[in-house]
């Protein structure tokens, strides 16, 4: 395959992690803040692939698809840690809403009402004790492994 082709591929590719996402969403998983936050490199690898579809500059537009989906791995690795709790997420999505004692009841009723419904640090569905933030940081490392082909061979 060409390197223009590749890109087409990384970018289809990215493309149906957006539709999938957008599948378990329509099936009743709301997403939560982190879960959001990772779709946008998926977004522009699929503008990235459509700019080498219409431009053929695949030498200059790979290596900024494979930062975009290495984006994607990085944030996905991220909410899986936050998931498995090996480290603290968002306070406002996974930890606590703050410090009990020195709030007021009001403050602490503001905090609660403002507070996200889907928990960042809650794994809402997996398959084969993965979770879908740990298939999207696999699925887009293998993305980034075309993006990188494409780039090569650009």
């Amino acid at each position: 395959m060409s390197g223009t082709q590749l890109s087409i591929l990384a970018a289809a590719g990215s493309a149906f992690l957006l539709i999938a996402a957008l599948a378990f969403q329509a099936a009743g998983y709301a997403p939560c803040e982190l879960c959001v936050l990772q779709r946008w490199p998926h977004v522009a690898a699929v503008a990235l692939g459509g700019l080498v579809w219409l431009t053929g500059r695949t030498r200059l537009l790979a290596p900024l698809g494979m930062a975009a989906a290495g984006a994607a791995v990085g944030l996905a690795i991220y909410h899986v840690g936050v998931e498995m709790t090996w480290w603290a997420g968002p306070s406002h999505c996974s930890g606590s809403v703050g410090d009990f004692a020195r709030m007021s009841a009001q403050e602490l009723m503001t905090r609660l009402q403002s507070a996200p419904v889907v928990r960042c640090d809650e794994i809402a569905w997996s398959f084969l004790g993965v979770s879908m933030a740990g298939w999207n940081a696999l699925f887009s490392a293998g993305l980034a492994g075309v993006w990188l082909l494409a780039a090569r061979r650009g």
